[in-house]
């Protein structure tokens, strides 16, 4: 499938609210030590929320058989203590026998919300997605939906909702991290997908439910497309954070290219089905030497005390000789 181009230029919005140019240069959460660990080879696309008494972050931990989602908590956002699996494979299952990712908790939209977690039924809900083979995201994975009545255990529903197969070509060889936000009586999955070209793109749909029972892809996905080439998005445009702001959408995510790496970009739309990209990275990749130099993506962001936190995975130096861990950037100095 041949790529639709999607040049990044000066959106007609003001992006001085979103920016977070401030890096704290230090790694808050880190692989274990111990080998037989769900996170002994490394830390990975962190997701912050506000509990009832602390912060919690769920992340995906990879042990090297595959992905499984732990938790640590914090109450200021900087020192983070684990507490394990939030989230854990199921060796009875096909779908999460070596994989199960968390990928977004229903929370607060609003951009200056406190990024607390909305009940539905009672229950909080998330959503997650598997790979169904051994290995880094190997294979076509798919996106389901989780429940948990104290954010600290969940359970998946065994149904996934979302099936890569049932999609168009430009998501068929597999789905990737999504993001669920609820505006009025609608319930908006915003996620990331494949196609089966050689080296593949990745790309960013939404598809929408009012039961979340039955989900209605959009018939303009993807909504927000790869860029053109050379571009600080040629190749990925991925991990989806969607929060609104001023009646905005605002989709923070990160861009990827073979030569240059992956950096947190940013949209801005005024419906959810229609994004313009900002040219300027929200967070981009550091210095020779940094904990960022390689790639600074994966993005999730939380207001608090006056700033807005964003948190990423920070990736120095090459697979499989790589350091991956959890940083955090602010809109103001620390």
């Amino acid at each position: 499938m041949a790529a639709v181009p999607a040049l990044a230029r000066p959106a007609p919005f003001d992006i001085a609210p979103y920016r977070t140019p401030y890096k704290l240069d230090r790694l808050i959460v880190t692989r274990s030590d111990d080998p037989a660990a769900f996170d002994s080879k490394f830390v990975d696309a962190p997701l912050v929320i506000r509990g009832p008494d602390r912060f919690y972050m769920y992340y995906y931990g990879f042990d090297g058989v595959g992905y499984q989602t732990g938790l640590a908590e914090s109450d200021d956002l900087l020192n983070w203590r684990k507490r394990g699996i939030a989230l854990g494979r199921d060796l009875s299952s096909p779908i999460t026998r070596y994989n199960v990712a968390m990928s977004s908790i229903l929370r607060e939209p609003d951009l200056h919300a406190k990024g607390r977690p909305i009940k539905v039924g009672g229950r909080y809900l998330a959503s997650w997605n598997a790979y169904p083979r051994p290995g880094m995201e190997e294979g076509p994975a798919v996106i389901g939906l989780a429940w948990s009545d104290d954010l600290i255990r969940w359970h998946r529903d065994d149904t996934p909702i979302l099936r890569p197969e049932d999609g168009a070509e430009w998501e068929q060889a597999g789905l990737y991290r999504s993001y669920l936000i609820r505006d009025g009586g609608i319930y908006y999955l915003f996620y990331n997908a494949k196609n089966h070209d050689t080296p593949w793109l990745e790309q960013i749909g939404v598809a929408t439910s009012r039961d979340l029972k039955t989900w209605r892809r959009h018939p303009g996905n993807p909504i927000l497309k790869v860029g053109e080439p050379g571009s600080n998005d040629a190749r990925f445009v991925a991990n989806p954070c969607v929060m609104r702001h001023n009646g905005l959408w605002v989709m923070y995510y990160y861009g990827y290219t073979s030569r240059r790496g992956a950096r947190d970009l940013l949209a801005i739309g005024r419906d959810p089905f229609r994004f313009e990209k900002v040219a300027e990275p929200m967070i981009d990749r550091g210095e020779p030497g940094s904990i960022d130099e390689t790639h600074a993506h994966k993005p999730s962001v939380i207001w608090h005390d006056g700033a807005l936190y964003h948190f990423y995975a920070a990736v120095a130096g090459q697979y499989p000789d790589e350091v991956r861990g959890v940083a955090v950037a602010r809109s103001v100095p620390w």
